[in-house]
C-alpha cells in the first residue's frame, strides 16, 4: 500500500564537476531526478510510503532510473515501460557570481510520448490504496497528451476521494503563458492543495501582490488570492533570494481555508551546495505533514526546513531523515 501516487517525468541529469563551465568539463556526474520523483523520495525519507509513475524506455537507461526509484525506496509498479527515449538535463552549476545554467534535451521523451491509454487511473488509485496524488506543472507542458493524462488522473482521484496536489513548476521554455493559464486553470479545478514559488501565480494566472508589502505579506497575499481564485483548500508560497550562485535565503507561507490565517515559516540564510531540487523536497514534506495532520505552522515549518536542507545536498533528491527536519525547523513530538 502506498499513501502517494506522484506522476511526471523522470530526466537523466548530468553535471558538470567542480563547477566547471560545459567546455571545461571532461566528464560528467550522472544521477537520476524529476519534480514529482524528487517529491517520491522525500515522502520516502519521512516515511510516507510513495509510488512514481512515469513511462521509460524498455533499455539499460530507463532501468537505471527505476532502480534509482526504487534504491531510494519509492515504488515502481505502476512504470509504463515504452518509447525510445530518457529525457536529458546537463548543469553547470555557476560559482560566485557566475549563474547557474541548465539545457534540456527532453523532446520526444517516453512521457512525453505516452498515448492516454497506457495508464488506468481508477485501477492505479485503488490498487495502490492511495489517499494524495500529486503532480506539478511540468508534467502538462512536456505535450498535448501529458495535459490530457495530468486531467483524466485528477478527475480520478476526485471521485475516488483522494487529496490533489499541484506544484505549478512554471517552465518557460516548455510553454507559453497563455497555453500555461488555460491548461493549468482546467487542472487546478480538481486541485486541493497548491505549492508555488512566489513568482508563479503571476507568471501564470496574473495574481501579483501591491507593491510596498514585505516579502512575507506579499507571499501571503498572493497566496490567499490563489486560494480564493480556485477555492484550493491550501495554498503554500515559497520565498526565495540569491545574492550569488550559491548563497540564498529561503522562507514559505502557507495559507489554510479553513481557519483563513497565513502561517510564516522561519527565513533560512545559506550556502548552497546544490541549487535544484529543494522546491520538490518542500512539497514532499509538506504532503507528509498535512498527511500526518500536523498543525498549520509546524506543517510550513517542516516543510520549509525540508526545502533548506535539500540546498546541502548533491543530486536531485533530498536525502535527510524527518528526524532531522523536525530538529532544524524546531518542531518537537
Amino acid at each position: 500500500m502506498s499513501r502517494v501516487i506522484t506522476f511526471g517525468e523522470i530526466l537523466l541529469r548530468l553535471t558538470a564537476p567542480r563547477h566547471q563551465r560545459f567546455i571545461q568539463a571532461q566528464s560528467f556526474a550522472a544521477c537520476y531526478g524529476g519534480s514529482e520523483a524528487n517529491a517520491a523520495v522525500s515522502l520516502c525519507n519521512y516515511g510516507t510510503s510513495a509510488e512514481f509513475v512515469t513511462r521509460l524506455p524498455a533499455h539499460a537507461l530507463g532501468q537505471a532510473a527505476i532502480d534509482s526509484l526504487r534504491a531510494r525506496g519509492a515504488g515502481t509498479r505502476y512504470i509504463v515501460r515504452g518509447g525510445d527515449r530518457l529525457g536529458v538535463y546537463y548543469v553547470e552549476q555557476g560559482a560566485g557570481y557566475r549563474g547557474q545554467t541548465i539545457v534540456y534535451d527532453r523532446a520526444g521523451s517516453a512521457i512525453a510520448e505516452a498515448a492516454a491509454n497506457e495508464f488506468d487511473w481508477k485501477h492505479i488509485f485503488t490498487d495502490s490504496g492511495a489517499e494524495w496524488f500529486h503532480f506539478s506543472g511540468i508534467t502538462p507542458a512536456l505535450s498535448d497528451t501529458c495535459a490530457a493524462l495530468c486531467l483524466s488522473a485528477c478527475r480520478a482521484a476526485k471521485r475516488l476521494g483522494l487529496t490533489v496536489s499541484c506544484d505549478l513548476n512554471y517552465r518557460e521554455a516548455l510553454w507559453s503563458q497563455e497555453k500555461a493559464r488555460r491548461v493549468m486553470a482546467e487542472l487546478c479545478r480538481y486541485v486541493d492543495v497548491c505549492i508555488a514559488y512566489e513568482d508563479e501565480p503571476g507568471d501564470i494566472f496574473g495574481i501579483r501582490a501591491p507593491e510596498g508589502l514585505s516579502r512575507t505579506d506579499a507571499a501571503c497575499t498572493i497566496a490567499r488570492a490563489l486560494r480564493e481564485r480556485f477555492d484550493f483548500s491550501a495554498v503554500a508560497v515559497t520565498v526565495s533570494r540569491s545574492s550569488s550562485a550559491m548563497r540564498r535565503d529561503w522562507s514559505a507561507v502557507l495559507a489554510d481555508r479553513c481557519s483563513g490565517s497565513c502561517c510564516v515559516s522561519r527565513c533560512y540564510e545559506f550556502d548552497a551546495v546544490d541549487r535544484i531540487g529543494g522546491g520538490d523536497a518542500f512539497s514532499g514534506a509538506l504532503i507528509h505533514a498535512l498527511l500526518n495532520r500536523l498543525p498549520m505552522q509546524q506543517a510550513i515549518d517542516f516543510a520549509a526546513a525540508a526545502g533548506c536542507l535539500k540546498y546541502t545536498i548533491e543530486g536531485d533528491v533530498n536525502a535527510v531523515t524527518s528526524d532531522e527536519v523536525m530538529t532544524l525547523a524546531g518542531i518537537t513530538e
